[in-house]
């Protein structure tokens, strides 16, 4: 049985589903596409075996791609392939089967419902020992539909590896993918009519002005954008024709998009993407702006129209929407580095980001402080020399003035630091010095601007989470974590991350702040946690250890983390905090 508690099994599940996915939409053919569709429900969801049975212009379905693991005993989905049943057989199958979300299960009991010309298989599997395990004769379907809500195909898997029948887990990836491959199969029949009229279209150069009409219709009438854009004279680069599509698309009158170009109309960030593009079949996944101001996901394909006698004569561009691909992408990514009870960064997200901001050595013994000239050192990737990178990020960790895209740059031309593999630009982070007593300090008051600032990490521990969840019910419990997730970011300032580690324990991480302001935070972290919770007309409250630690280049992220857990505990210690008895009980409750 699935554990639904395991965000690292799941976490490696989406990065699966994320590569199968890629691969989907990277087929170039339809035929490619169903062919990728059912290796992804094998390689990529963890079945033995599976068809896709696509719709054919008369309504009937007929087996399209079929896929096994190797060495398989089942010995049958091959001899399937062009096999056609009735949509009306397929149909009463779909009816009777069981419910699950989009999916559809037919157990081996309710066999009786799928018709004879129905092209089915019965694996060789072991017999069922308990009630969840996996029957030979059970069937798993899953429908594709079209955006329009058109049945598109059905995709069939066959026993899980695990030999148990889908839990709730199985079950939401293979409907995430299954939405995919409905998406990618429908983009695949596009690209194939836009490729076979494109095909005509280049056979028929020599004679375009007398079939321009027939290039109007095809033009006007095509179901996604489409543009020409001027190769020749000052009008250079200006799209000179589009259609209704692309207009709808972008929201754009065709009179305003005619006086545009792709350059005027591309995301900042991608415009680099769209130069680097070729004319002559050139592809590109880009952002184009909407007259509201928001951008839309698209892929752009060139083609060159050519004239015999003259040349070149227009650029031809496909503009084909892929916000729903793109969306999905994102929230793949997005579930795989997010705690999904709280939507809080995770463990392995709080350590991405850690990683972004620590160099992996300190600066050598004698070296001159960050920002100051550095002996040997390259000038910036943007001319500047590398003494005049000083100051550290405002907000969050990425480097100051584009930093991030710098250091793509300076590891790709090698600018690097000598013996340390970190770029020129780099500001080094280190941790700030105690402060005396005393009033002044390096000619500064305590805690006065201009004080050493560096990345704090405040690792803050639920004491009495345990005696709600036993008292209360986990789904309190659940209530009690959301409810300071949400106190805790409205309390952090801007830029500053707040992550679920693991059961109740939060981490903070605070760039470019110093020792005193970090204990105000800590304070005010504190003071976000400690008032009561109104939870299903109970109150619940639960208290607080909190521990901060430093960050500096040359420590590890586990030697950053151990640190702030280890002012954590002292403080929980020192309060006689009895929330986890000994250290080796709060071991190993993190280890379970």
């Amino acid at each position: 049985m699935e554990a639904e508690s395991e965000p690292y099994v799941r976490l490696a599940t989406l990065r699966t589903l994320h590569r199968v996915v890629a691969d989907l939409n990277a087929a170039r053919s339809l035929a490619g596409t169903l062919q990728a569709v059912v290796e992804g429900a094998v390689h990529g969801l963890g079945f033995d075996a599976a068809a896709v049975s696509l719709v054919r212009p008369d309504g009937d379905l007929v087996v399209a791609a079929v896929w096994e693991i190797e060495e398989s005993a089942f010995g049958g989905p091959a001899v399937l392939l062009g096999q056609v049943g009735s949509r009306e057989s397929w149909e009463r199958m779909l009816q009777v089967a069981d419910h699950w979300g989009t999916l559809r299960f037919l157990p081996h009991d309710r066999g009786w419902a799928i018709a004879t010309d129905v092209p089915t298989w019965t694996g060789d599997g072991p017999m069922p020992v308990y009630g969840n395990d996996w029957h030979p004769s059970d069937v798993l379907l899953a429908p594709m539909y079209s955006a329009g809500g058109d049945l598109l195909g059905i995709l069939s898997v066959d026993r899980p590896r695990s030999g148990k029948r889908p839990g709730a887990w199985t079950r939401e990836a293979l409907e995430m993918f299954s939405l995919q491959a409905s998406i990618a199969i429908g983009n695949a029949r596009l690209r194939a009519e836009m490729q076979r009229a494109l095909a005509r279209l280049e056979k028929e150069q020599q004679a375009l002005r007398a079939s321009e009409e027939s290039f109007r219709q095809a033009f006007e009438y095509a179901p996604s954008g489409m543009a020409i854009t001027e190769l020749h004279g000052e009008a250079t680069g200006q799209l000179s024709r589009v259609n209704d599509a692309l207009c709808r698309l972008l929201g754009r009158p065709r009179a305003a998009l005619r006086q545009q170009r792709f350059v005027d109309l591309v995301h900042p960030d991608d415009l680099d993407l769209l130069r680097r593009t070729s004319a002559e079949g050139g592809r590109a996944e880009l952002r184009l702006s909407r007259r509201d101001g928001s951008y839309q996901w698209v892929c752009l394909r060139n083609s060159v129209v050519a004239d015999a006698a003259e040349g070149p004569s227009f650029l031809l561009t496909h503009v084909e929407d892929i916000e729903d691909r793109k969306r999905h992408e994102l929230q793949l990514a997005h579930r795989a580095s997010h705690d999904a009870l709280t939507g809080l960064p995770n463990g392995a997200e709080l350590r991405a980001r850690l990683a972004r901001r620590l160099c992996p050595l300190a600066p050598p013994p004698g070296q001159a402080p960050p920002g100051a000239p550095q002996q040997g050192a390259h000038a910036a990737p943007d001319g500047r020399p590398a003494a005049e990178v000083t100051a550290p990020p405002a907000h969050g960790y990425a480097a100051p003035d584009g930093a991030l895209e710098r250091d793509r740059a300076a590891f790709a031309a090698g600018e690097v630091l000598q013996h340390t593999g970190v770029p020129a630009h780099h500001v080094h982070a280190v941790v700030p010095a105690e402060q005396p007593p005393g009033d002044l300090w390096h000619g500064h008051r305590r805690g006065a601007p201009g004080g050493e600032r560096g990345l704090a990490v405040l690792y803050c521990d639920l004491d009495g989470f345990k005696l709600v969840n036993d008292r209360h019910g986990h789904n309190t419990g659940d209530a009690v974590l959301i409810e300071i997730a949400r106190r805790l970011q409205q309390v952090v300032r801007e830029g500053d991350t707040v992550a679920r580690m693991s059961g109740d324990e939060f981490v903070v991480l605070a760039d470019n702040i110093g020792r005193e302001e970090a204990k105000e935070l800590a304070g005010r972290l504190r003071g976000a946690i400690l008032p009561p919770m109104r939870i299903d007309n109970r109150a619940v409250r639960v208290g607080v250890s909190l521990g901060i630690g430093w960050a500096g280049c040359g420590m590890s992220i586990d030697e950053v983390l151990h640190s702030a857990d280890e002012r954590m505990y002292d403080e929980k210690r020192t309060r006689g905090g009895a929330a986890r008895g000994s250290r080796g009980e709060r071991s190993h409750r993190r280890a379970g």
